[in-house]
């Protein structure tokens, strides 16, 4: 059995563009939605407002639960297990410094992200843009912290 990471994204729209990240991962530059793993001692919402806001200086509202995806990629020795979340940008510092790895972050709309020539780090990033331009939405009240 392989071992599951578990991690949140988020998904953050505003107007015709979403927000992504382009970040290095060994010698490739690739794109992102703001995402990390969740840490013991915080929510999956703690968790998504933090990795958003270290990733790209933007404080974000998670609105909804987009869905839950999980992705095995072939050449690692384990999977993932990632929390989307449907977010709207609150306000913008940009002058934080963005976590290590991260290039930039930037806004695209879905055509920009679908034809751009920095690859996706995994397929979900595609996925959750498209599930979000389709109307997924979940209540947060989904998730429950006990």
């Amino acid at each position: 059995m392989r071992d599951v990471h578990l991690t949140v994204a988020a998904v953050i729209q505003r107007g015709e563009k979403f927000l992504l990240v382009e970040e290095r991962i060994g010698d490739r530059l690739v794109l992102n939605q703001p995402a990390g793993h969740w840490e013991a001692g915080e929510t999956l919402m703690e968790a998504v407002r933090r990795e958003a806001l270290e990733e790209t200086g933007w404080e974000i509202k998670p609105t909804s639960l987009l869905g839950i995806y999980e992705h095995e990629p072939p050449e690692l020795g384990y999977g993932f297990l990632r929390f989307a979340f449907n977010a709207t940008p609150v306000r913008h510092d940009p002058d934080r410094t963005l976590d290590t790895g991260i290039a930039r972050a930037l806004w695209l709309t879905p055509d920009e992200l679908r034809h751009s020539p920095i690859h996706h780090r995994s397929p979900m990033v595609q996925r959750c843009v498209n599930d979000c331009l389709a109307g997924k939405q979940f209540p947060l009240s989904l998730i429950l912290h006990l």
